[in-house]
């Protein structure tokens, strides 16, 4: 009597959550970012959400050193990373006891069972073996000897232990791409791409995802596969995009419709450094990038290729943004288009580098010596860093004033299926330098810097070197029209309003705020940056159980869309959910003078769905 293999199935699901975890060495990011481009292919929605440690290389075996990368993907709009985890895989004991959270009751974990030996449960803090005291019995747990196959497979390769060791997440990619029914053409591609050039490198990578996979069709651990089917998206042609690449393809789109180079200066700071290796492609286009000695220097090189002729742009996160402060508000007195980038991280200080936070928007309004109000955008998925990145240039040039674009860790590193715009959809970006003189004095035609233009207030732009032009622009106060320093007590405030009232009229470019959900009743959720996803799926999930729910995203935070009032008083309550302590909030209650609800998370994480749906229904049982 012979004993036969159960028969293996595929079960079609809607959507899947899947967590990649281990040492920051052990290639999690590497892995998390190939499932993702194979998810792509298979034409899923899609939003992922990176973790990792700020060291370069850190402990291996502890828990601050686990990196993780966590992908949601679906045939269903997917707006979050995912509240729960289906899949975990599992490195090492760090990677499980970080994570273990995260995972749903009933969930499934993939555990490198060769790393639980003594001394890697001892580094992440386990008295006891988890695989074997009972506490993973709410799980389905999966038991594979990675290392051990991997060393088997790559045995005759000539790789040392080392390298071999380091190829086992390939062996994990193959597995999961085959329990997930993902495409392996693309993995097999980028390893064909990535490693041309070491033979041996590329041979044993093929052949650990090729071992990987073939092991999921042959093993008995494995009865059920699963089948995720192509999402129902919006026509048109799509990739997957970080937002660090949607920001630098923005900025190019911008230089191209406006015929202005762009000038990028920077200096190198995480999470914000990614736009400099983007943008450093892009030669081909104009685009200049300096990587400068300091922040304050990069800023400056900026504004002065800006005062040149050019669209000077820079980036940075909160450390930086504070650095260049004095140059900014020079770029307020002097009134030059000037986009600054604010990757956002956890602070204050060095705070947490490679994680998420919105703790810089007061920074950001406030952050300059004397009064020197600026346009504040915001961008609110990976995928809108490109327009909100154009619609930042756009601003600064037609109203002649810097411009802060916060983005931060999440939106920068995470990734999302992006349909590519038609450019001729893109909004009109016209520029018109000043090449003649403006003014009649004395019976002569002259030029004078800070004559305004009726409907924008933005003075004229005009490249040094065009005959008869001949201006001075500096940090000390302008006399009204004529730009030269004054020191007069009634001209300072005339000219400090003016500024202000240019950045008013900012609003003229802002369209109706658009409403998601229902247009008024019990609850409205305020939202701005990368909670957007979280905040629309949570007012689905709150219509659903019937509660009357709506929301909006702000894009545009100074100044704010004119029509808010009117639509904060359809709703009872107003719930402003933020990953800081309160910034919007305080904003809002100042201007508005209404019980603004804070909801605030302060982890280096984004928020859940699960936790604005619970603070929404905590509101309405008040």
């Amino acid at each position: 009597m012979s004993l036969q293999s159960p028969q293996k199935t595929v079960e079609t699901i809607p959507e899947a959550t899947v967590l990649f975890a281990g040492d920051s060495g052990d290639g999690m990011q590497l892995t998390g970012s190939q499932f993702t481009l194979a998810t792509a292919y298979a034409r899923n929605d899609l939003a992922t959400l990176p973790d990792f440690p700020a060291e370069i290389r850190a402990p291996a075996g502890t828990t601050y050193g686990v990196s993780g990368f966590q992908l949601h993907f679906g045939s269903v709009n997917i707006r979050t990373p995912g509240d729960e985890v289906d899949l975990l895989v599992a490195m090492n004991p760090a990677a499980l006891k970080v994570n273990l959270h995260r995972v749903r009751p009933g969930g499934a974990i993939l555990v490198n069972v060769d790393a639980f030996v003594k001394r890697d449960l001892d580094l992440a803090g386990y008295d006891a073996n988890p695989l074997e005291d009972g506490s993973l019995r709410p799980y389905q747990v999966f038991e594979v000897q990675l290392t051990m196959m991997t060393r088997e497979a790559l045995k005759d390769s000539g790789l040392g232990q080392k390298e071999i060791d380091r190829s086992k997440n390939m062996f994990a990619l193959g597995l999961a791409l085959w329990l997930y029914s993902r495409p392996m053409e693309p993995a097999l591609d980028w390893i064909q791409q990535k490693f041309k050039k070491t033979p041996e490198i590329l041979d044993a990578n093929l052949h650990l995802l090729k071992k990987g996979f073939h092991f999921g069709e042959t093993t008995e651990d494995f009865i059920t596969r699963f089948e995720v089917r192509p999402a129902k998206l919006e026509p048109g042609k799509y990739r997957a995009i970080r937002g660090a690449q949607a920001l630098a393809l923005g900025l190019v789109a911008a230089s191209r419709a406006s015929g202005l180079p762009i000038f990028y200066g920077s200096y190198p700071i995480t999470p914000a450094s990614d736009i400099l290796h983007e943008l450093s492609r892009y030669k081909n286009f104009g685009v200049m990038t300096f990587q400068a000695e300091d922040e304050i220097a990069a800023v400056g090189a900026a504004l002065g290729a800006s005062f040149g002729g050019s669209l000077g742009v820079t980036a940075t996160s909160g450390p930086g943004l504070a650095l260049k402060a004095e140059t900014v508000g020079l770029g307020v007195m002097t009134e030059l288009p000037l986009v600054i980038v604010n990757m956002q991280r956890g602070g204050p200080s060095t705070g947490l580098p490679t994680k998420t936070e919105q703790s810089d928007l007061l920074q950001a309004l406030y952050g300059r010596n004397g009064e020197a109000p600026l346009p504040i955008l915001a961008a609110s998925t990976p995928g809108d860093c490109f327009e909100t990145a154009y619609e930042a240039c756009r601003i600064a040039v037609k109203y002649m004033t810097p411009v802060i674009l916060l983005a931060d860790g999440y939106l920068g590193t995470g990734s999302e299926p992006w349909r590519i715009p038609d450019p001729d959809q893109l909004a009109a970006f016209n520029v018109e330098f000043t090449t003649k003189t403006n003014r009649e004095v004395d019976g002569q035609d002259v030029f004078l810097p800070y004559v305004r233009d009726e409907k924008t207030l933005s003075r004229p732009w005009v490249k040094p070197g065009t005959k008869g032009l001949e201006h001075r622009l500096g940090g000390l106060e302008k006399q009204h029209e004529t730009g030269n320093v004054s020191y007069d007590p009634a001209n300072h405030e005339f000219m400090v309003k003016l500024r202000a009232e240019k950045v008013e009229r900012v609003t003229q470019d802002i369209p109706p705020t658009k409403i998601y959900g229902e247009a008024s009743g019990d609850v409205l959720v305020v939202g701005w940056g990368s909670t957007r996803g979280t905040v629309e799926a949570a007012v689905e999930r709150a219509r659903a159980k019937g509660l009357k729910v709506g929301s909006i995203h702000l894009r545009y935070i100074s100044p704010l869309p004119p029509d808010l009032g009117e639509i904060f008083g359809r709703f009872e309550h107003l719930l402003v959910p933020e990953i800081n302590d309160g910034q919007l909030v305080r904003v809002l209650r100042d201007r508005f003078l209404l019980p603004f609800v804070p909801l605030n998370k302060i982890q280096g994480l984004p928020f859940k769905a699960s936790e604005i749906v619970a603070k929404i229904e905590e509101l309405l049982t008040q």
